[in-house]
């Protein structure tokens, strides 16, 4: 009896042990969001006639209409600014837009929330398109209005975007505010400029069905690798490295067939030449293609956020006429909801380890991809260099640690308020976990916290292995030390039980095949089947099949397989 007893207290001091282990490494939560039974609530004791902010204050009445996605339904919006930077009032309105706007729904993985995403055009009397100027922007007509929800901090959006901006790039300017909608107050939003050719936005050549020969021909255009939904018409196409392109501009139902044909050849010869031997050869390399300071700018922005949709998701390219430059160019960058330590997958909470090569081996086996020229940049020397240099320049006077810090604590001081009045309308989503936050923090000030923290852990950790000599050493010391040769590594653990991971090496990209075959010589899955770069690799296989059906214990083997050359191993599943 006394060593059961004594077991029991034993048991019970280790849970509370694992307990406080798990809240103090931000696993936990004391609560979970959860998005199919929202807690909200409409502010009754909210006095619209004593209404005030220190934000702009955005009114739109939709006249009864429900806002879908992605059809446009004709709404009034006010926007209520007071540009001698006094106290905006509902009942005494200095009107910085009074007039109608088409709204609908915008983006995918923001629509799971309650508190939703929109993207507006300003529109005249009739209905048309009407450039204008919200709250000291460029005139313009397309906008996005941004729904900080997992984001508890509403800052990380508009912290990455004035990185970019800073760096000599463009990004979207943004503007903090407050919405109601029909009569409800709905919390902190981020008034965006959309992603579109303009002189003030992506400043590139128009291009319409005049333009379909010579220099007209080819600029300007804008492309993205993305999710196909998302609120606006998709289109484009799938390259022979199996990546997928879409059109951004022109549009998809506006690009003429000739168009399309000049930007998917743009795209394969540019493919074609990282999958060369001479992809770093200084004239006809890669350089001859892209605008290079612009994707190492890419670069440092997608690292020192560590954001993990970078290079696989909201990834925009764009190209000018080629009398006007001609190359491809990296940006805008966009999208940064999971940046700054705010995902618990691809390790986004840590702040050491490259962001790209995490991402690039995709464990997980997310759909969404990294391109593998992005892995062929990652073993450039010449490319590793020029990212180096630059990460030192900057970090002299943009990317400062302390100018960060303050510009920080300058945002929290202006949403002090309103951040307030977003979480009694939103009363489930401080304090509790929202997919995908790896932190969850009691208070909006430990929110804050948790990311001028994190950004100072993330710098640190750059500075360390961003020294121009020491960072080329870094990542080509594998080369250096040990000869590259073609190789595939027996499979660990093996026997297996729910995944075994498969190494692998290559002398040099290549189009690469790994597949799975039963002891029938019958293959049941495919692993690998594309174009990848000089090194080494890994994939995981799950032991299921392509069509995802568990496979049955036993003897399988796996076969790498580049031209001619091909090596085969066997090993053992058991169920």
């Amino acid at each position: 009896m006394a060593l059961k007893n004594r077991k029991t207290i034993y048991f019970i001091l280790f849970f509370f042990v694992l307990s406080g282990f798990i809240i103090s490494t931000g696993f936990s939560s004391p609560q979970i969001y959860n998005p199919q039974n929202p807690v909200f609530k409409v502010l009754d004791d909210l006095d619209p006639e004593n209404f005030s902010s220190n934000l702009p204050i955005i009114v739109i009445d939709t006249h009864g209409q429900t806002i879908v996605d992605p059809v446009r339904v004709e709404v009034d919006m006010q926007i209520v600014y007071d540009s001698t930077g006094q106290r905006n009032y509902l009942n005494a309105p200095h009107y910085n837009y009074n007039g109608q706007v088409g709204i609908e729904l915008r983006g995918s993985t923001a629509l799971r929330f309650p508190k939703q995403p929109y993207r507006f055009e300003t529109h005249d009397s009739l209905g048309n398109d009407m450039n204008v100027s919200l709250l000291g922007l460029p005139k313009e007509n397309d906008w996005v209005l941004h729904n900080p929800f997992s984001d508890k901090t509403f800052i990380r959006n508009v912290l990455a975007f004035k990185i970019a901006r800073d760096m000599g790039r463009y990004a979207s300017r943004s503007r903090l505010c407050e919405l109601f909608l029909n009569g409800d107050y709905q919390g902190v939003y981020v008034l965006l400029e959309k992603i579109k050719r303009d002189k003030n936005r992506v400043d590139i050549s128009n291009l319409d069905s005049t333009d379909v020969e010579g220099d007209q021909l080819t600029g300007g255009y804008i492309i993205k690798i993305d999710k196909t939904e998302g609120g606006e018409q998709q289109g484009g196409w799938i390259s022979k490295n199996k990546i997928q392109y879409l059109y951004h501009y022109p549009k998809p139902d506006e690009i003429l067939p000739v168009q399309e044909q000049y930007i998917q050849d743009v795209m394969e010869k540019f493919e074609s030449v990282m999958s060369s031997p001479g992809f770093a050869d200084p004239d006809t390399g890669y350089a001859k293609y892209i605008d290079v300071n612009s994707f190492v700018d890419f670069v440092i922005v997608s690292e020192i956020t560590r954001n993990i949709d970078a290079y696989r998701l909201s990834t925009f390219m764009y190209k000018d006429r080629d009398t006007k430059g001609g190359k491809l160019t990296m940006g805008p960058v966009w999208d940064f909801n999971l940046a700054f330590g705010n995902a618990n997958y691809f390790y986004a909470w840590r702040t050491d380890g490259w962001n790209l090569e995490v991402l690039l081996a995709n464990e997980s086996g997310d759909a969404f991809t990294v391109p593998y020229w992005w892995g062929v940049l990652g073993n450039d020397p010449a490319f590793l260099q020029k990212i180096s240099e630059r990460w030192w320049e900057l970090r002299k006077d943009q990317l400062n640690s302390d100018n960060l810090m303050d510009y920080i604590d300058s945002l929290a001081d202006t949403l002090d308020e309103a951040q307030r009045r977003n979480y009694q309308r939103w009363p489930d989503v401080l304090g509790y976990r929202v997919w995908p936050n790896f932190f969850i923090g009691e208070y909006y000030e430990e929110e804050v916290q948790f990311v001028k923290e994190w950004l100072l852990g993330r710098i640190k950790w750059m500075d360390e292995n961003l020294a121009v000599e020491q960072y080329v050493t870094n990542v080509t010391e594998n080369q250096l030390t040990h000869p590259v040769e073609f190789s595939l590594a027996q499979n660990y653990p093996n026997p297996f039980n729910s995944q075994t991971v498969i190494q692998y090496e290559l002398d040099k990209p290549a189009f690469t095949f790994i597949s799975i075959y039963n002891l029938l010589g019958q293959k049941v899955r495919t692993l690998i089947d594309g174009c990848y770069t000089t090194g080494k690799h890994s994939v995981i296989w799950n032991g299921t099949s392509d069509n995802g059906l568990p496979c049955p214990s036993g003897i399988y083997t796996y076969q790498i397989r580049v031209g001619n050359r091909s090596i085969m191993r066997k090993m053992v599943l058991i169920e």
